[in-house]
């Protein structure tokens, strides 16, 4: 027994140590991306890289303000986050509702179909869309990225995924109380839902504020523009300010960071229910 106990420990200890390797591994660009923050462009590169200057440039955190609108930009970002956050949350977890705990015809069927589109590039599809949007008057507005993106067939699929996980009995002994659908979703099935839910926001929020590729095909003026789209008025035609692009990309790290932290014991317990059913 001791010497299992003993082994047991050491094994224990290994995986702590490969863990925090791991951890420290992965932690270094973003030690960089601080450290270049407070430094002058022509100290960002240097060899072997001094991880505390000597003397911090906090001036960079000033100058991003000033050298693009980036207050503008951080309000459209957060504008577009927020509404298409919202309308995940609510499209996934009703449509995941009625694939989960309603009968009708061709529930399954349904659900595999809209489930399949996961499967499908953004890529294979996104000129159809970008001329859908344009042909509705949308192009260069907040609308149409917002439009494209209420709607997630991977949130209904893990929304759906936790409802199987609540006992149909539940909803059974609602109804016979005179219960709607309606009440029943929003009293019953929402409240128990929050791991799920906490788990979908946190993908949508950091997807969707850290998009790129959709506010660059879909935004034109500058007013309009993301903050994903500022970061790149950093870059010249002659040079690149990455003392300021790791500012601003520090800074744009916080509201992603404040999310994750928010919601995180409820961010494993999502996950897990949501796998426990297939």
């Amino acid at each position: 027994m001791k010497v299992k106990s003993t082994n047991y420990k050491i094994s224990r200890s290994l995986l702590y140590v490969v863990l925090l390797i791991l951890t420290a591994i992965m932690l270094i660009p973003f030690a960089w991306m601080l450290s270049a923050s407070l430094k002058l462009d022509k100290d960002v590169f240097i060899f072997p890289i001094q991880w505390i200057p000597e003397n911090p440039r906090w001036m960079n955190y000033i100058d991003i303000w000033t050298k693009i609108p980036l207050m503008t930009f951080v309000g459209n970002t957060v504008k577009i986050t927020l509404i298409v956050t919202f309308l995940q949350l609510l499209t996934s977890s009703f449509a995941a509702y009625a694939f989960a705990k309603l009968k009708f015809k061709y529930n399954d069927t349904l659900f595999m179909a809209y489930i399949a589109t996961i499967a499908v590039p953004w890529q294979v599809y996104m000129v159809p869309q970008f001329m859908m949007m344009r042909s509705f008057g949308l192009n260069d507005s907040h609308l149409a990225i917002i439009f494209l993106q209420a709607f997630s067939a991977f949130g209904v699929f893990m929304m759906r995924q936790f409802y199987q996980g609540i006992p149909d009995e539940l909803c059974e002994a609602a109804r016979i109380d005179g219960m709607s659908e309606y009440q029943i979703y929003s009293k019953i099935m929402l409240p128990l839902s929050k791991p799920a839910l906490s788990t979908l926001t946190i993908f949508t929020f950091v997807n969707t504020w850290n998009d790129f590729l959709g506010p660059l095909i879909y935004l034109k003026t500058e007013s309009k523009k993301t903050l994903q789209l500022g970061l790149k008025m950093f870059i010249s035609q002659y040079s690149s300010e990455f003392g300021l692009i790791m500012a601003a990309s520090v800074l744009s790290l916080i509201p992603v960071l404040i999310v994750f932290l928010s919601l995180q014991k409820y961010f494993v317990e999502g996950i897990a229910a949501t796998g426990v059913k297939g």
